[in-house]
């Protein structure tokens, strides 16, 4: 690789550093000084010396070679060129990210050459200076990451400019008068870009939805599905598809199920769900053992495969929730109705029955499909309250239906039971090195308008983890049952940690005084949730879990099985919520497929479509979690004169993220807004230090706030800082 194309001398720097770049660009086409010229738009004399004596100096210098009499081609030697991905930052400036190399490269403005954040690009690398580390120029765009963008519109006389409050898109984009499809000033936006020419400082584009007025809760809602490329609504067909299904359940179906109507069953859901997936069955057998059956909404009976109700809901992957509602998957006469095994209605599923001892030994498996009819209705309070008093009576309090109830003994020695087995089967995990992961998740309390009136905490307890278990075996075996007949199907991995961020991770607690143990891939695990129970209930329990959970990696769907490191299983496949996850569907057709003998199917296929929905589930994920921010901007929108205590939560080069203990909102303070030191930010204590009193502003440090600023469009809360809480 040339070692330093731009060390050329004050007088040749402009023109040779150009001619270097055009030929870098067209590494197999040679030019001659006129071409370069021409590229240049230089037609005077003067101009034209320069470059061809410029040409001869690079020639001299080895950087390129002359092919044939004035005739020159950038000079080959290592490899320079390589495909990858743009990562902007929000300073205008990227990074060029590429398994084939071990740094990620620093691409300046100047070198974008109209690449946007996400695009799969072909980048030249090569040395700044000789002291300074390599950059890279990208010289071409192989694929957009994405076309569509959401923004507000400010429309001018006979043209409009699009600005997005995405931090790391760097420019606005342009909009024809004749493009603008009647939107008005000031309107939020989708606009589709359409073309970007070379000398244009702005992508052309189109407006192909009005979102809407800035800071209108619908429009914001829709803006935030919208930027991440998902639908709010079904198509019309899809709709009118849905609705013509035979959602009966009749005779001649049974007759080709396992009837299990007569077993004792019931479903433990959150409390606003209107989707039940699962449902548990509960006997005891004769030889004293217990049959416990997991039962599935059976979707892919309804979705078949090959029809446009498929199509969709293949394309959404995966239901999205929002703080205010769900963006079902499948159109709510499935998601709501047919599919969900509300009680007291005969429904089609597919199963996973086990029967285990005392111990939780696995005796025997069943999986196939089935009928059955749902007893009870339980939300997890209910069953928690079972749990905890061993209780028949529902309170009022407690009671879905507001009134005090008798629960039917058999359902409560039930629930008694699987919790036990429940208990059993968690504590075995977490001896084979599963990691307790009960992040605390921010709800909201919305009035009839969906205005934020409070935030409170969800936290998982014993009903929660009952179901939770009996999914997870159910998932664990259906996975294991296919994998070890060495059969393609869609498994849900979870790769080990990567050890530099674990390392970052233990940088970071150890001013809390906590440690992770390296020794082993055992006492990581153990170490990890030694930790996590540790901070349980402390202040700085959000902020741990949050960089913990980091610096894992992240699941995915795919067909190649390298086991589940968070639940420490060697077969785990997603089966358990075909109503809400595509995956699942896919999960349940191959599982009958083989069950009926059929041969393994295409790898690549599914490999593809597991690619897909990993996908969908990320934008899914980006999508809730900046409608939990919208919703806390807002909520905090409305108290802007309260003081609140907050933790410092994120400590950069231009001020501090705090988190309030109350709500779990976070905001920024800038350093410049900080009056009472002037402190200086020390990137190795990840602290500020004051100059004058030598003051510490650091990680886990207590600090109150007041709200300066609540930007509902951009997300975004700025904070006044007042004081640390000594």
């Amino acid at each position: 690789m040339p070692k330093n194309p731009k060390k050329f001398g004050k007088k040749n720097k402009t023109f040779s550093e150009k001619i270097f770049k055009i030929l870098s660009k067209n590494p197999n086409k040679p030019f001659n000084y006129k071409q370069i010229a021409a590229i240049l738009e230089l037609n005077d004399t003067k101009s034209r010396n320069e470059i061809i004596k410029d040409l001869k100096i690079l020639a001299s210098q080895k950087l390129i070679i002359e092919t044939e009499p004035g005739k020159y081609l950038v000079q080959s030697s290592s490899k320079e060129y390589y495909e990858g991905v743009v990562d902007m930052t929000s300073r205008k400036t990227g990074y060029f990210v590429c398994d084939e190399l071990e740094d990620d490269v620093f691409i300046p403005f100047v070198n974008l050459n109209h690449a946007l954040d996400g695009d799969r690009v072909k980048v030249y690398v090569y040395n700044k200076r000789a002291s300074r580390k390599p950059e890279a120029e990208v010289v071409e765009i192989l694929e957009r990451a994405k076309m569509e963008f959401v923004g507000v519109v400010d429309v001018q006389k006979n043209f409009g400019f699009v600005t997005t409050a995405n931090a790391k898109m760097y420019t606005d984009i342009f909009i024809p008068k004749n493009k603008l499809n009647d939107a008005e000033h000031g309107d939020v936006v989708l606009v589709r870009l359409e073309d970007w020419p070379k000398k244009a400082d702005s992508p052309f584009g189109s407006v192909i939805k009005v979102l809407g007025k800035p800071g209108e809760h619908n429009t914001e809602i829709h803006a935030i599905l919208a930027e991440y490329g998902l639908p709010y609504d079904f198509p019309i067909e899809v709709d009118a598809y849905a609705n013509k299904i035979d959602t009966t359940i009749t005779e001649a179906e049974i007759a080709k199920r396992r009837d299990m109507r007569d077993i004792l069953t019931f479903t433990i859901d959150p409390r606003d769900a209107k989707d039940f997936d699962d449902a548990l069955s509960f006997q005891v057998l004769a030889n004293g053992n217990y049959e416990i059956g997991v039962h599935i909404a059976d979707v892919s009976h309804y979705v078949k495969e090959g029809t446009i109700l498929d199509d969709e809901a293949y394309k959404r992957a995966t239901s999205v929730y929002l703080v205010d509602r769900v963006v079902p998957m499948l159109p709510e006469v499935l998601s709501n109705f047919a599919c969900s095994l509300r009680p007291h209605e005969e429904k089609y599923t597919f199963s996973a029955v086990f029967e285990l001892n005392n111990k939780v030994e696995l005796v025997n498996q069943w999986f196939g499909r089935t009928v059955i009819y749902s007893d009870q209705r339980f939300a997890y309070e209910e069953a928690q309250h079972i749990i905890e008093t061993k209780s028949d009576v529902i309170p009022a309090k407690t009671s879905l239906t507001g009134k005090d109830y008798q629960v039917p003994a058999p359902i409560v020695e039930a629930i008694l039971k699987m919790q036990d087995l429940a208990q059993i089967m968690r504590q075995k995990r977490m001896a084979a090195g599963a990691i307790s992961f009960d992040k605390v998740e921010v709800k909201f309390n919305l009035n009839e308008n969906d205005e934020p009136t409070g935030v409170y905490f969800k936290v998982s307890k014993d009903a929660n983890f009952l179901i939770e278990e009996f999914m997870l075996l159910a998932n664990r075996k259906v996975a294991e049952f296919i994998g070890k007949q060495k059969k393609t199907f869609i498994y849900r991995i979870h790769d080990e940690p990567n050890e530099d961020k674990l390392i970052g991770l233990q940088s970071v607690i150890s001013k809390f005084g906590y440690s992770i143990n390296f020794k082993t891939k055992q006492t990581i695990s153990k170490s990890l949730n030694d930790l996590l129970a540790e901070v349980n209930g402390r202040k700085e329990q959000n902020l741990v879990d949050t960089l913990a959970i980091r610096a894992m990696s992240k699941a995915r769907y795919s067909t190649e099985n390298i086991g589940h490191y968070g639940l420490a299983f060697d077969y785990y496949s997603h089966f358990t919520s075909p109503i809400r996850r595509y995956p699942d569907v896919m999960a349940h057709r191959l599982l009958q497929h083989y069950l009926d003998g059929g041969k393994s199917v295409n790898e690549e296929e599914f490999e593809e479509k597991c690619e897909h929905s990993t996908d969908m589930e990320i934008l899914a994920a980006n999508a809730e979690r900046d409608s939990v921010k919208y919703m806390q901007v807002k909520y905090m929108k409305d108290h802007m004169d309260q003081e609140f205590l907050g933790v410092i939560s994120g400590v950069t080069e231009w001020g501090i993220y705090v988190e309030i203990v109350e709500n779990k909102c976070e905001g920024m303070v800038r350093v410049r807004d900080i009056k009472e030191d002037y402190y200086v930010f020390d990137e190795k204590q990840y602290a500020y230090v004051g100059e004058m009193y030598k003051g510490l502003l650091q990680l886990g440090d207590e600090v109150f706030v007041k709200v300066k600023n609540a930007d509902l469009v951009k997300k975004q809360l700025d904070f006044t800082y007042l004081r640390k809480n000594e």
